[in-house]
């Protein structure tokens, strides 16, 4: 049997993240009997319990701020060694998601490696560009991923972007590298255009079907909303803009009233959250097209979710999302115009050439991001290592 630990993401069963995503599918949708998987999980208390087959276990984390995340990767590998070290486990993988321990990362490292346990890392993206960071915890992500990159058994990257980045920034350590990408779901919404629930979140926000665009992520800078709502405000699209994400009123919302004046655009339009998966994927089915402005690395879950569901796509122009995307999407640039007239230019699209686009956005899914494929990858490299 092998037993492996995966650390560092909020558990499950998955409520939101794309690492709380991949957790929640890697278990609901093992084949390989001779896997066991052994899940932290962020919670109240310190108890156990069993979800898709998989041992989760609680790791109660003190309210340190942003230091919370570290703690909560140094407590979960200490409770994995614990349980190791007392049922005398063999053949053990330990799977970190992120690079968040790095100073103290060779430490646990020596600690496995006398238990016979090797030591799996995803480096994600980079997490020492994004904006929201001050100079000081950017230097410390910088130093944590460099370490763990040194010290790690093997690296896994969900892009092949991030894996060239490695092989090349850390050289030096000569790192052994995967490349095993992230998932998604090809099959569309159970909800049908007539489903009370998507008519009243219509309603709810004066939102037709295909006439709006969407944007769907992480509500930072680093996402380029700035640039989009800006260029969506140069276009000619008598369409709306349509952004699903977290505002809560915070700094950034209100740095964007000051730098756009998004407010006296009656086409943007901030709608909250949706935490409805099967009414997400059908308000994303019924865009007219989907903006992605992320440029900050990796594999992004929304990029593979837009793919897999909206035929008209809009990218920001970065290796990351070519990478992805391909031929199944449009591409623009950071320079003034370029997306406003990319957006004048798609509203003379045929239904042929979107529909095209589609069924080359959901072969892309189909052939390259599928979950089984990403499963049987994975289940593939635990077993032979």
């Amino acid at each position: 049997m092998k037993n492996i630990f995966i650390i560092g993401s909020k558990g499950i069963p998955a409520k939101y993240g794309g690492f709380e995503t991949f957790v929640e599918c890697l278990t609901a949708r093992k084949v390989n009997k001779n896997i066991m998987y052994h899940v932290s999980c962020l919670g109240e208390d310190n108890s156990e319990f069993y979800h898709n087959k998989a041992r989760c276990f609680n790791v109660k984390v003190p309210k340190v701020g942003s230091a919370r995340a570290v703690l909560y990767d140094i407590l979960s590998l200490q409770e994995s060694i614990r349980y190791i070290k007392e049922n005398r486990l063999k053949n053990c993988i330990v799977y970190i998601l992120a690079c968040r321990i790095g100073p103290v990362f060779s430490y646990f490292k020596n600690q496995l490696e006398k238990l016979g346990a090797q030591v799996f890392v995803n480096p994600d993206g980079h997490e020492w560009k994004r904006s929201k960071w001050n100079y000081w915890v950017k230097r410390y992500w910088k130093i944590s991923e460099k370490l763990m990159v040194k010290n790690a058994d093997l690296l896994i990257c969900d892009s092949i972007g991030i894996e060239n980045y490695i092989q090349t920034d850390y050289s030096a350590f000569e790192p052994k590298t995967t490349f095993i990408a992230y998932g998604a779901d090809i099959t569309p919404s159970i909800l049908s255009n007539e489903d009370k629930k998507l008519i009243d979140w219509y309603e709810k926000h004066q939102i037709q079907s295909k006439e709006y665009y969407l944007v769907v992520g992480r509500f930072v800078p680093e996402n380029n909303y700035e640039l989009m709502i800006k260029e969506f405000m140069n276009s000619s699209s008598t369409k709306d803009f349509i952004l699903i994400a977290n505002v809560e009123e915070n700094a950034f919302y209100e740095q964007l009233k000051q730098t756009t004046n998004f407010e006296k655009d009656q086409r943007i339009k901030f709608v909250g959250t949706v935490y409805d998966q099967e009414l997400l994927k059908r308000i994303r089915e019924n865009a007219y097209g989907y903006f992605h402005g992320h440029e900050v690395g990796g594999t992004n879950p929304s990029l593979l979710e837009a793919l897999a569901s909206t035929n008209l796509n809009l990218l920001l122009d970065v290796v990351f999302n070519k990478e992805v995307g391909k031929n199944g999407a449009v591409y623009f640039s950071k320079e003034t115009d370029s997306l406003s007239n990319l957006i004048n230019e798609v509203e003379n699209y045929t239904p042929s050439q979107i529909g095209n686009l589609g069924k080359a956005a959901k072969e892309r899914i189909r052939k390259e991001y599928s979950w089984e494929k990403i499963i049987n990858e994975y289940e593939t490299l635990f077993s032979k290592n």
